[in-house]
């Protein structure tokens, strides 16, 4: 049941950055990468900084979102200059 969870969170926070940033759209696959990873991004950058967004899903969202936004304004930087 994790696995589910963590898809459907993964899901909407790459949703929520990629609409925050004004990307393309990415797709529903590439919303849940987009999110999984920012999740990670994101729980390693807040604890670095000493910063929560809470627990629980809404927290998780919001967390997956910040590091969602910070992969694709990077995936933007590395990718803009090849084309």
């Amino acid at each position: 049941m994790e696995i589910i969870g963590t898809l459907i969170i993964g899901a909407i926070a790459g949703w929520l950055g990629s609409s925050i940033y004004k990307g393309s759209g990415l797709g529903l696959i590439g919303n849940i990468v987009v999110g999984i990873i920012g999740s990670f991004v994101g729980f390693w950058l807040f604890a670095k900084l000493g910063v929560s967004l809470g627990d629980g899903w809404l927290g998780a969202i919001l967390t997956g979102a910040a590091g969602a936004i910070v992969v694709l304004f990077l995936a933007n930087l590395i990718f803009r200059g090849r084309g």
